[in-house]
């Protein structure tokens, strides 16, 4: 377990550092100077050049990497005398937009990002898993054929549909829920979480459409398996058989599925936090991209990159916890 834990995380290493190289040269080395982007038609000449000492972009671009690296691990200073900007480690950029780094932007709207996805993914996984799950033990009944409508106007649903429908019902109609937003759980709890519940529930309820088909389809080829039937013809109790046995196999390809959705998601749920007007990493990226925010845009992609590498290592660590029959090795 320790030397795959070695191999995987030296491999997340490389992969990263051929994310950043690959994502620098899309944005810094470009025909167009990434100065006259960000400063706009409105500058002359003049200004783009004092945008390019500033950022450092009239150097060669090896070393204008360099610099993006170094800062990362001990800080780096934009421009000279009282022009000076000091961007503290870990830095991943400057915007000059919002005069702040861009790592107080990524720490701002982290935490609402990281609410609405995991509160949704809770949602999502029980109630997908279970749905799937019980429909598959009651196949051809009653429940499992309302399980399977149910899915399937989920899956047929857009946030962007669903969630002004919530909102008008909650918000606007019988007022017993607040504006969705965010305030830090660590302030007031209970505010967090009534502000959180609609992009929870929305978000939650269309991905578990997904889940439960999944967990339908990989439980009722997991009962038809050889080790199920043994179980069975052993005289073991039906509880046991399906909790120790069945269960355990069929939520490996599940595991997955959460695993990727959560490492995507957490790069920042876009359409979410759009519909319900939360602040969090992905209406940030799409704001960057508007406003041509280029160190924004640069540092939303490397820590998507991050989270997604991330989740896949813990994605195969729990293949060896959840089903014995995978060795790491």
């Amino acid at each position: 377990m320790a030397r795959y834990l070695i191999r995987r995380i030296l491999l997340a290493v490389l992969t990263m550092f051929a994310v950043s190289v690959v994502t620098f040269l899309l944005f810094f080395a470009v025909p167009t100077s990434p100065a006259y982007v960000m400063c706009g038609k409105q500058c002359d000449a003049h200004a783009i050049a004092q945008t390019e000492h500033r950022l450092g972009l009239d150097q060669p671009t090896y070393v204008q990497y360099g610099q993006f690296m170094k800062g990362m691990v001990a800080g780096r200073t934009y421009g000279t005398g009282d022009l000076a900007v000091k961007c503290p480690a870990p830095c991943l950029g400057f915007s000059f937009r919002t005069n702040e780094p861009v790592t107080d932007i990524i720490k701002r709207t982290v935490p609402v990002t990281v609410s609405i996805v995991v509160g949704a993914l809770v949602i999502q996984t029980v109630l997908g898993v279970g749905l799937g799950m019980i429909s598959a033990l009651k196949r051809g009944s009653v429940f499992d054929k309302t399980a399977v409508g149910v899915s399937l106007v989920g899956a047929s649903m857009q946030i962007y549909f669903f969630g002004p429908i919530l909102l008008l019902i909650f918000v606007y109609s019988l007022h017993v829920l607040p504006n969705p937003g965010y305030t830090s759980p660590f302030d007031d709890p209970a505010q967090w979480f009534t502000q959180l519940l609609l992009p929870w529930a929305t978000l939650g309820f269309l991905n578990s459409a997904i889940y439960a088909r999944l967990s339908r389809a990989q439980m009722l080829e997991t009962l038809s398996e050889d080790f199920v039937r043994t179980a069975r013809a052993k005289g073991l109790p039906k509880r046991k058989v399906y909790a120790r046995h069945a269960l355990r196999a069929a939520i490996t390809p599940i595991v997955t599925i959460a695993g990727l959705d959560l490492g995507g998601a957490l790069g920042g749920a876009v359409i979410t936090e759009t519909v319900f007007g939360v602040n969090g990493l992905g209406r940030t990226a799409v704001q960057a991209v508007n406003d041509l925010n280029l160190p924004v845009v640069m540092g939303t992609v490397l820590l998507a990159a991050f989270f997604i590498i991330v989740m896949n290592i813990i994605v195969d660590v729990l293949y060896s916890v959840i089903d014995p029959r995978v060795r790491l090795g």
